[in-house]
């Protein structure tokens, strides 16, 4: 193999174009993704009890690793967040009678299924079960299928370096601002296709802060205790919220990576940040620990028995995502107890003891509104596959048995709301109790309102969120809490 760079075009400018192969990346370049990366959380989700094989496979090699993953985890390949812009290029290239290979480091499987679904490519070199081909041995390969002939190179790394100094031209595809400057002066560059920019907006989607609202019913605790002056709780409270809050992100992130096939192939989902190729799934992988240390030194400045909740639900939250989410009911009692949870954690942080009320009311109402949002989706994708399976343990006929569930649940929380007024416990808390009663209707409104708004589609994929934007929700909210104050 030659250590010496092909002549630049300027030599060489008489090249039939025609006569000069074309060869592509596929990880990062051809894909906005990062197969490895997307094939093993593929197999976390399919085969979890796979994934303590995981350092036994890495020692013996990339090569083993990347295969013995793919025998086991299957892409949706069609569903892939290609770069159209360069496939359009590839398609004019490969109309002036150009050869396309694609020549990448990821296993040889998903490379012929990339190669077969786009019908593009003459060759493919990929990594079997003995080579990676990544940088000195993909180098190899190419020159193997191509000689001494000249070929331009489309890569998204500085690993590529290697390559691009063999190369006619470099075909730049998604290059940081330091990659691109280092080769233009280095290399001739025959086409650039830069990333699309990602800003804190996107980060604001994958981190999913708008669902941080969820965690204000940590102050629910401080609220019914009518602990609203004491300024230590309040800061606990505040606490408390920002570390459930950077502990969700970390989870919303990795249940996003875990669910990277199936949010492709649904209408909205598919445009999250992640599953549409907008951020990398490496970006991803490095946030969720850091997001995770963030939560646990502000955790650390309140009580164990908070600490305690806070493993708890991470445990659950985990355990959700990689399968009690598949199965059904388990899905939504398992939503009803995340719920519940945070209700709990603002009692760990404050030192309020929770009632039986409010924890049973908490249940009751958050089973109904997850049964709500499982409605929302079959509903969405009943358009979409007709009565297939859904990805959650639900086919679309299940629609009429779960909306049943999902109001007897919230109707209840109205019945355990009137006991609670009726009960002697009340009077420790309010001088005039009989006042709470009118509560009672708003509750009911409020629920049967979430439900018509599902069942007309009308409803957000949360109805947690839904609520927070609706100006409904909103006035019954107000009316709650003027309701609750006249009691006092």
């Amino acid at each position: 193999m030659s250590s010496q760079a092909t002549p630049s075009p300027k030599s060489a400018g008489t090249t039939d174009i025609a006569a000069i192969p074309l060869v592509v990346d596929i990880d990062g370049t051809l894909v906005h993704s990062d197969l490895l990366v997307e094939s093993a959380f593929v197999l976390a989700k399919s085969s979890p009890q796979s994934l303590i094989r995981l350092p036994i496979w890495l020692r013996a090699g990339k090569a083993t690793l990347k295969a013995e993953i793919a025998q086991r985890a299957d892409l949706g390949i069609e569903q892939l967040p290609y770069n159209r812009p360069l496939i359009e290029y590839l398609h004019e290239e490969k109309a002036k009678g150009r050869r396309l290979i694609l020549a990448t480091a990821a296993n040889e499987k998903y490379a012929h299924q990339v190669a077969e679904h786009l019908q593009l490519f003459d060759t493919v070199l990929a990594s079997d079960g003995q080579t990676n081909l990544a940088g000195d041995e993909k180098l190899a390969a190419i020159r193997a299928e191509v000689g001494d002939r000249p070929f331009d190179y489309a890569g998204d790394h500085e690993v590529d370096n290697a390559i691009w100094r063999h190369a006619r031209k470099a075909v730049l595809v998604n290059a940081s601002d330091k990659l691109e400057r280092s080769a233009n002066e280095s290399f001739d560059v025959g086409a650039s296709f830069p990333p699309e920019k990602t800003d804190w907006r996107i980060w604001t989607k994958a981190l999913r802060v708008h669902q941080w609202a969820k965690n204000a019913l940590i102050f629910v605790p401080l609220l019914a205790a009518h602990q609203y002056a004491d300024f230590g709780m309040i800061m606990a409270a505040v606490l408390a919220f920002v570390a459930y809050s950077l502990l969700a992100s970390s989870v919303y992130i990795l249940n996003d990576l875990v669910d990277l096939g199936d949010d492709r192939q649904h209408p909205r989902k598919c445009e999250r940040p992640f599953a549409s190729g907008r951020i990398p799934i490496l970006q991803g992988v490095i946030a969720i620990p850091i997001l995770l240390g963030a939560a646990v030194v502000i955790a650390a400045f309140l009580p164990p028995f908070f600490w305690a909740v806070l493993l708890g639900y991470y445990a659950l939250t985990l355990a959700y995502s990689l399968g009690l989410k598949q199965i059904a009911l388990i899905d939504v009692l398992t939503l009803a107890a995340l719920y519940t949870l945070r209700i709990i954690a603002g009692g760990a942080a404050t030192g309020i003891p929770l009632s039986f009320w409010l924890l049973a009311l908490s249940m009751s109402i958050f089973l109904s509104l997850a049964m709500a949002k499982r409605c929302t989706e079959l509903l969405v994708m009943k358009e979409h596959s007709g009565d297939a399976p859904l990805g959650r343990g639900y086919i679309a006929s299940d629609l009429p048995p779960l909306r049943s569930l999902g109001t007897a649940a919230g109707y209840t929380a109205v019945v355990i709301l009137a006991l609670y007024i009726n009960s002697p416990d009340i009077t420790n808390q309010y001088e005039h109790p009989a006042r709470i009663w009118v509560l009672c209707p708003v509750v009911l409104y409020w629920i049967s309102r979430i439900w018509l708004k599902t069942l007309r589609g009308q409803m957000h994929d949360d109805p947690i969120v839904f609520a927070a934007k609706d100006n409904g929700s909103r006035i019954c909210v107000l009316l709650g809490a003027l309701i609750m104050f006249m009691a006092l």
